[in-house]
């Protein structure tokens, strides 16, 4: 049921599978946590917007010098749209690139995921200057 995926990637899960499910679909989600988990190559320099610095390197989000925790997906979700700022994102774009995976088809996750990001680099998460909602669309790292 809908409100017990919600509830459950609310509380902080990344994935939630749903009953049935076919095999295929467990072994790209199972390769999707595989390849976030995957260590970075340590080549990207950080992403600067105001006073978030994002260091892919190193996985750490800083907001005005003070190191913000983040799960696995959300920095995936910030690095991706940061490393790519003003460009517009549609939740099944950003549902393939991070979670790796089109056939999940309840893109609410990607708007709890963005909802939570806000609530933890904005200073006025109903105002947001980083990650702007492009409505009808997606949403976009503003520039």
């Amino acid at each position: 049921e809908e409100s017990d995926r919600l509830t459950g990637l609310r509380r902080g899960a990344d994935d939630y599978v749903v009953k049935p499910f076919s095999p295929a679909e467990l072994v790209a989600r199972v390769e999707a946590v595989l390849r976030r988990a995957s260590p970075p190559d340590g080549t990207a320099d950080p992403i600067r917007h105001g006073d978030l610095v994002i260091d892919p390197s190193q996985r750490i989000v800083t907001v005005a010098g003070r190191e913000v925790a983040l799960t696995q997906l959300e920095f995936d979700l910030l690095a991706f749209i940061a490393a790519r700022p003003g460009q517009v994102f549609t939740r099944d774009h950003l549902m393939e690139e991070v979670w790796g995976h089109s056939f999940f088809t309840d893109t609410g996750t990607v708007t709890v995921h963005i909802r939570r990001l806000r609530a933890k680099l904005e200073p006025d998460p109903e105002h947001p200057v980083h990650i702007e909602t492009v409505w009808g669309v997606g949403y976009r790292f503003r520039a």
